[in-house]
């Protein structure tokens, strides 16, 4: 009897089975002498659409919600429905005694699987095996102790509820908002209220006046300092008047240290990355989108098996794998990391509290490197970036604090009080491991200078005195990182979805990105105020968040979790009937359509800018714009646009006013045949260059056919 095994992808499912031992390849399965390998393509079940319930749904009609099927169907996906069949037809197979479930361990690998089995009508018994690396050894290890698969039973009941309760919401909103307006709205139960709390930073921004403010600085040649009344006190003075007087009355009066102050500080080093924080890092050193971050993290991961589990909420290791730790570091002491790690390498490691602490671990430790041996060669661009953030980081938690003395110095100049700060470094400690990468943000406070040593009593010659004038401002639209930040903190999302919500607001023309910061379209503002403030606030979905956590870890109840998802969906949708907002398409033109004479609305996709009708039962489009060629202007190496005119299709770089006629491709792509070879031989060759080639001799015959003399 043989062991059913399921990967959630063939690559993953490949691996597994090479480890395994298995080696008889069909195009849908490996099979070996104890397992049978065979995978997913990511979700080949999922939930049924309205109009699998009643044909009436494939029409969307505001008199036609909420749809809230009392029982809710599941369907194979039809373009991996040959995937699905082919493990159909295992699972029926009297050979296997067992399924273990080997897809990607968290909670959307455990839907992936359970809704498989469901729809196969699964009835014998499953393990599970659940790995946090896909190396060889973790493969191999995670077999020899695979869990049983009602452990995991709660987690699968959490990924439904989950799942079920965005699609209520998701699509009874989304349904009800793009009937009433007749317009492509969408919302949901996370990325509406990660909308807002964009438009609100928009709104302080707008509603932000400027207020102008002074500092008076005096300088001592080799170091300055700022006017405070005390220590404590900012260094702003919101008049001129007094900021003149202060700078009037230290002009010439005498300078004296009055006080020194030194105080010796330790700073621990940074705990050890969870997916979060890795795209904030990412995000703000490199410029990388979360999804980006996301896409380069599991390559690391899965294909490279550089990395353990990429989709982990946890910032700490377990106890079980402190034996691990120095094979762990062994294995990066290569390229840039060999110095760092080899003093470690030689002591015993020092573990805190800070590296490992079971009570904050939940499915999944944090992302460190994994024990295989590191080939930076074979690493992209991108993924050396990203693979040197974790490699530095990880071997930083085996290094001792940052130690350092905080000098403040007072200076009194005639009554007035002026104050400078600055470090001195006793012990570089774990910043030891950063200074190779010159990582801006490891950097001295900008607020502090090296200082010259300053006794109580010293007087100092006041070279100038300086009043500088400044404005507040306002604060900065979000970068992605600080997104991820803003949702983390109000439990929006998980670590592996919150970067999919970014990207579906962007998709959707909700939100946009400017260099490193996004903001809110006119769509989106206009959007938030057609939904319900309860679906606008991060608070309730941060309540049905705490609640699906309780549910996967078996103390919440998932009945009464989807009962209050449809009660909530039924009262989302009556406020949007009931609601007398206006909507006014923000891409509405002033081009009327041909066929129904509604206006066009202009939007975005993959060919260039596309004009379609507003009316959606219409359904005219055309092209708003000329299409994109991938050839380039000579001059700024752009793409240009392809254009036909009375001479044919030409090539044009407007900026550049350069313009280059095109071939006609049908002509060009036509192939001659063997008779047509001879004809033109016949007809258009001399009796010269016999002994050449056909080739030479076809190019021959070609060119005399189009020479007119």
């Amino acid at each position: 009897m043989k062991s059913l095994v399921l990967a959630e992808k063939p690559s993953v499912g490949r691996e597994i089975a090479r480890v395994l031992g298995c080696n008889q390849k069909n195009k849908t399965y490996i099979e070996g002498s104890q397992y049978i390998v065979t995978w997913a393509m990511g979700h080949l079940v999922t939930l049924a659409e309205p109009e699998d319930y009643d044909a009436k749904y494939k029409t969307w009609k505001m008199e036609d919600l909420p749809i809230l099927p009392t029982h809710m169907k599941l369907k194979v996906m039809k373009e991996t429905s040959h995937q699905f069949k082919a493990i159909s037809q295992l699972a029926k197979r009297n050979d296997i005694k067992e399924l273990i479930i080997a897809t990607d361990a968290g909670r959307e690998g455990e839907l992936v699987a359970r809704w498989i089995m469901d729809v196969v009508h699964w009835k014998k018994p499953t393990k599970r095996l659940w790995i946090s690396s896909q190396t060889d050894k973790a493969i191999r290890e995670g077999f020899q102790k695979l869990k049983p698969g009602d452990d995991f039973r709660p987690l699968y009941q959490s990924a439904v509820c989950r799942a079920e309760a965005d699609w209520l919401i998701g699509l009874n909103v989304t349904r009800a908002l793009t009937s009433k307006y007749n317009a492509p709205l969408a919302a949901g139960r996370v990325q509406t209220p990660t909308l807002c709390m964009m438009i609100e930073r928009e709104k302080e921004i707008n509603n932000f006046k400027p207020v102008p403010y002074w500092t008076v600085q005096a300088h001592f040649g080799n170091f300055h300092a700022i006017w405070k009344s005390n220590p404590k006190q900012e260094s702003r003075i919101f008049s001129e008047e007094t900021a003149k007087s202060i700078e009037t009355k230290a002009k010439n009066a005498k300078a004296e240290v009055v006080a020194v102050k030194r105080d010796t500080k330790a700073e621990h080093h940074p705990l050890a990355y969870d997916l979060t924080e890795l795209q904030r890092d990412a995000n703000s050193r490199y410029g990388f989108s979360a999804k980006h971050t996301s896409n380069v993290l599991q390559r690391l991961y899965e294909q490279h098996k550089l990395v353990t589990y990429p989709r982990t909420d946890s910032r700490y290791l377990s106890s079980d794998m402190t034996d691990t730790l120095k094979g762990r570091l062994s294995s990066i002491a290569v390229g840039p990391y060999g110095t760092l790690v080899r003093p470690l390498l030689k002591k015993e490691l020092t573990i805190t509290k800070r590296i490992v602490d079971d009570s904050k671990v939940t499915d999944h430790h944090a992302i460190i490197p994994t024990d295989q041996p590191l080939q930076l060669g074979d690493l992209s661009a991108d993924e050396r970036k990203l693979y040197d953030l974790i490699a530095r980081r990880f071997i930083s938690l085996f290094y001792p604090p940052y130690r350092y003395d905080l000098i403040q110095v007072e200076v009194k100049i005639g009554e007035e009080s002026f104050h400078a700060k600055g470090r001195i470094t006793q012990d570089a400690g774990w910043k030891e491991v950063y200074v190779q990468s010159g990582r801006s943000n490891l950097e001295e406070d900008q607020t502090e200078q090296a200082l010259p040593d300053l006794a109580k009593g010293n007087t100092l010659p006041v070279q100038r005195m300086e009043v500088r004038k400044h404005l507040t401002e306002p604060p900065q639209r979000y970068s992605e990182a600080e997104l991820l930040t803003k949702m983390e903190k109000h439990r929006l999302g998980t670590p592996a979805t919150r970067a999919d919500i970014i990207e579906k607001l962007l998709q959707t023309e909700t939100i946009e990105r400017q260099g490193n910061r996004l903001f809110p379209t006119q769509k989106g503002l206009q959007l938030a105020d057609l939904v319900a403030d309860e679906l606008r606030s991060p608070e309730l979905t941060a309540k049905w968040e705490n609640e699906l956590e309780q549910i996967a870890k078996g103390k919440g109840n998932a009945k009464a979790f989807l009962q209050e998802i449809r009660q909530q969906t039924a009262q989302l949708v009556s406020d949007i009937n009931r609601s007398e907002t206006q909507y006014k398409p923000h891409n509405l033109t002033g081009s009327k359509c041909p066929e129904c004479k509604e206006n066009l609305l202009e939007v975005k996709s993959k060919r260039g800018k596309t004009l379609i009708c507003s009316n959606r039962e219409c359904g005219y489009r055309r092209a708003a714009e000329n299409p994109v060629l991938n050839k380039r202007c000579p001059q700024c190496r752009k793409k240009m646009e392809l254009r036909t005119g009375k001479a044919g299709k030409f090539a044009q770089c407007k900026p550049c006013n350069v313009i280059e006629m095109l071939e006609d491709q049908k002509a060009s792509k036509k192939k001659t045949n063997k008779r047509e070879e001879r004809n033109l031989l016949k007809q258009y060759s001399n009796n010269e260059g016999l002994g050449a080639s056909l080739g030479d001799a076809l190019k021959a015959a070609l060119e005399n056919k189009n020479d007119p003399s």
